[in-house]
């Protein structure tokens, strides 16, 4: 069993950064892939970035490459997200998961946190 906690969320000024961890406990995450989804009201949950195990892969949702930027330290068992330029439309409930399979596909992830809100001022 791998239980993972989000933090580092918060309110932002559009434009600015700001920086999610993901901490994991219980088991280490060895082999497992990590993603990173986020939920706006109203919205369904979507994908935002993931990363293998080694760290040498990545995956980004195509409209966030170059803005975010996903890492993971493994003898932490943390993994990050590095979020710049913000804007108002990134507020959302930000969940870290892991699991395996396609990294960008929500049913491949087995674990999941409970989410660290982070809202983005005009």
């Amino acid at each position: 069993q791998v239980q993972l906690v989000e933090s580092g969320g918060g309110l932002v000024q559009a434009g600015g950064s700001l920086r999610l961890s993901c901490a994991a406990s219980g088991r280490t995450f060895s082999g497992y892939t990590m993603g990173w989804f986020r939920r706006a009201p109203g919205k369904e949950r979507e994908f935002v970035a993931a990363i293998s195990w080694s760290g040498g892969r990545t995956n980004y949702e195509g409209s966030l490459k170059g803005r975010f930027t996903i890492s993971r330290d493994n003898a932490k068992n943390t993994v990050y997200l590095e979020m710049n330029s913000l804007k108002p439309e990134d507020t959302a409930v930000y969940y870290c998961a892991a699991g395996v399979g396609a990294a960008g596909v929500l049913g491949s992830y087995r674990y999941w946190g409970q989410g660290t809100q982070v809202t983005v001022s005009s």
